[in-house]
């Protein structure tokens, strides 16, 4: 049975427990249930903030001849150890998948789970690689499919990023200051704090003009605030833009627009 680790809300047609049960064989002569289109989250990482709870589903697609049960078993851990899921909060009766599979053909069905999770029940070290089992019997016969892992997704902490460009307005060809910060949701505090030494890219858009051009790269210093200078050429915005890391998504800043004279 599983147990929480560091909890977070869960709701929807999902269950765990029996996952570690080991699978049935097939009788001789059943076709095996198969399953296909895979996703969690839509194929998108999960991003939480620090406040606001974010809803996420496993969906997929299971066949059979006899077609599935529309109980199914659906969870999502971390680690190394799939008794002690981290940071996520699952039930625990073999019976809370009821209904998760819903046929479309004789022989098909979409299955889907969906989750909650609190970032107050997050801590950090939630920001990683985590898993998906998946338990799915058919109507008839003992042929049934169960897949610890059938599919990885990441866990992440939302970003945050500013970006101020002084003076304004400002003569052609003086020094521009462009300072800014880049923050990220930290589950420990409940708060945003700066992520620091990371390389983040200076941009800049000329008046008139859709595209973005990096005019420099600079790294965050140990607060996660940045600062750099350029020299004013022509009216236009800046921004500053990362790229992200496997705990933290991309994201750019919003652009302030620079007048030059």
């Amino acid at each position: 049975m599983r147990i929480r680790v560091s909890a977070a809300v869960v709701t929807g047609a999902l269950a765990v427990s029996a996952l570690a049960v080991p699978a049935a064989q097939a009788a001789p002569g059943d076709d095996p249930v198969k399953l296909s289109n895979i996703k969690v989250n839509g194929g998108k990482d999960v991003v939480v903030g620090t406040t606001a709870k974010k809803t996420f589903t496993v969906t997929f697609t299971a066949s059979h001849s006899s077609n599935v049960y529309p109980d199914a078993n659906i969870s999502v851990w971390r680690g190394s150890n799939v008794d002690a899921p981290a940071g996520i909060e699952t039930p625990t009766e073999w019976s809370t998948g009821a209904d998760a599979c819903k046929e479309t053909s004789a022989t098909t069905s979409t299955c889907k789970a969906t989750f909650v999770l609190d970032p107050y029940f997050l801590g950090n070290a939630d920001a990683a690689t985590w898993k998906t089992d998946v338990l799915v019997q058919a109507n008839e016969g003992n042929s049934q499919v169960e897949s610890t892992n059938i599919k990885s997704w990441r866990l992440q902490r939302l970003s945050k990023l500013s970006t101020n460009a002084s003076p304004e307005p400002i003569k052609k060809g003086k020094t521009l200051t462009v300072t800014g910060a880049l923050t990220r949701a930290n589950w420990d505090t409940e708060k945003y704090a700066g992520y620091s030494s990371q390389s983040v890219k200076l941009q800049y858009q000329k008046r008139g003009s859709t595209a973005w051009s990096t005019v420099k790269t600079v790294k965050s210093d140990g607060r996660g605030n940045l600062k750099t200078t350029v020299k004013a050429t022509a009216d236009g915005s800046f921004r500053y833009s990362f790229a992200g890391t496997s705990t933290t998504p991309a994201v750019n800043s919003g652009a302030d627009y620079v007048d030059v004279r």
